[in-house]
């Protein structure tokens, strides 16, 4: 780094004190040759990179640089704010697990922050620091319970920063909002007990759930809200067991209000945690207590998984969160980056929403490598820079499954020509196919449920949810169908 580069810049630190200039250069030459942080930061980072993506890597981890080792606190530089959020947000459990492997268990990581004065974007507002405060998870399991009793703090593990306010909603994820919405209204009193929430990765599960929490507290600032994962579950009952105070774990869990689990399919083959996390679901159940759970699928297809389990995940409502459409993809894109202060041009919204299309959380990556590119490096904000950055993360030009393309392979699978497909027909082989099409039509593209009738001869938003939920019955009862289905979906999914 350049001593001009140095006088353009300010240090923000832990207690929001900005340091000048001069200060700043004493610092940086103070700690730079601190050989024990470079030393140990090289080692974190030989892991961490075995552990991302290349492109990941590259854009968040190798500007990083080590500069003091002190007091079991390894201090980095990071370019900006940007890196602060998105490394806290996003890689808190890689970058605590690797400090614990490479240093000690109670190693600190702080950031220190160069921020340009004279750059009126998002850098100027205030950081949290040291890093990875606001993660979720406790250092000890008794940071909750103390001799059996809850402690006066009560700690939610919620992120303040997921609201419904900042959750798009679109079609796609339309029912789980509305029964997020009701459930913070009137928290194990609606009809929606449990709500599990199903998705692929990245599409909002954790925001959203996240989101039901923050605004029951916002209503009712007295109520014992927990957000968990299925591994710190899993990791709090092992604790526990090892030091025979499992009577506190059982006390502890059974007083919340709303308890939040992420990842129930993580649950898998742990019998005894299963079996610990059963008795805790029927005891808030019956006592009128809110559950609300995630996972990457619906509980009938979790394995390993205690059928008495799957059946308490039955009782209440089951709602899925597919991909976003285009249109919800730009508008996703438009309100994240006015968040941070900044308002992309539309030839570059719409060709990031074009190409960037498995997840929200991997059209962040794109927008935030984007941002960080156009405020670190200088760049214009443009439709190469846009190109630039999503051929970096290896999305760009993706092939995309098309409804003419279900309906080639399906016509080809069941022996019946498209036309007749598409047609009017009610005889059963090929109300079946056409019922099999728009199935995976849902499954496998991003089509609104009017574009997908559109595609089969006008038909209405009614008559291709009854296809859809006609093939799910069938997938239940029907071993032909089902394996038709998989088979269909698996050979589509990997022409890609």
């Amino acid at each position: 780094m350049s001593d001009h580069k140095l006088d353009a810049l300010s240090l923000f630190v832990s207690d929001s004190h900005i340091v000048d200039t001069n200060e700043l250069k004493i610092q940086y030459e103070l700690h730079r040759e601190d050989k024990n942080a470079i030393i140990h930061w090289s080692k974190c980072l030989d892991i961490i990179r075995d552990n991302v993506s290349k492109q990941v890597f590259k854009t968040w981890f190798e500007p990083l640089k080590a500069l003091k080792w002190e007091e079991e606190q390894l201090t980095v530089l990071v370019p900006s704010q940007f890196y602060c959020e998105w490394l806290d947000e996003h890689f808190y459990s890689l970058l605590e697990k690797t400090l614990g492997q490479v240093l000690v268990a109670e190693a600190k990581l702080n950031y220190l922050v160069l921020v340009d004065e004279n750059q009126d974007s998002l850098e100027r507002r205030t950081i949290r620091l040291p890093a990875l405060q606001h993660a979720p998870v406790p250092e000890k399991p008794e940071s909750n319970v103390v001799s059996g009793k809850q402690v006066k703090e009560f700690t939610t593990y919620l992120n303040p920063r997921y609201s419904f306010d900042n959750f798009i909603k679109g079609e796609s994820n339309q029912l789980a909002w509305s029964a997020g919405m009701a459930i913070s209204q009137n928290p194990g009193g609606t009809r929606f007990n449990p709500l599990v929430i199903y998705g692929g990765t990245g599409l909002g599960k954790t925001h959203l759930v996240q989101g039901i929490g923050n605004s029951i507290i916002r209503r009712n600032s007295n109520a014992r809200v927990l957000y968990t994962t299925s591994e710190r579950f899993t990791n709090e009952f092992i604790a526990y067991v090892q030091n025979n105070k499992m009577s506190e774990f059982v006390n502890y869990y059974r007083n919340i209000d709303v308890l939040i689990v992420d990842d129930i399919q993580f649950f898998s083959g742990k019998e005894k945690t299963q079996d610990n996390f059963f008795h805790t679901f029927n005891a808030l159940h019956q006592a009128g207590k809110q559950l609300i759970l995630t996972s990457d699928r619906p509980p009938r297809d979790l394995t390993e998984i205690d059928d008495r389990l799957i059946s308490r995940f039955q009782w209440g409502l089951i709602v899925d969160i597919q991909p976003p459409d285009f249109e919800m993809r730009m508008a996703i894109l438009q309100r994240k980056s006015l968040d941070e202060g900044i308002e992309l041009p539309t030839d570059v919204v719409e060709y990031i929403a074009r190409h960037v299309t498995n997840s929200i959380r991997e059209m962040e990556g794109v927008l935030i490598s984007l941002i960080a590119k156009y405020s670190l490096d200088s760049r214009e904000l443009n439709l190469e820079l846009a190109k630039e950055v999503v051929h970096g993360a290896g999305k760009a030009e993706p092939r995309q499954i098309t409804i003419e393309d279900i309906k080639a392979f399906v016509s080809d699978y069941y022996k019946i020509p498209v036309e007749t497909i598409e047609s009017k027909s009610r005889k059963h082989e090929i109300a079946l196919a056409r019922q099999m099409c728009i199935y995976l039509s849902k499954q496998l593209t991003q089509n609104s449920l009017k574009s997908i009738g559109a595609h089969f001869g006008g038909r209405d938003h009614s008559t291709v949810l009854h296809s859809i939920q006609t093939i799910e019955d069938y997938r239940d009862t029907d071993k032909n169908v089902r394996n038709a289905s998989e088979y269909l979906y698996k050979t589509l999914k990997n022409r890609v």
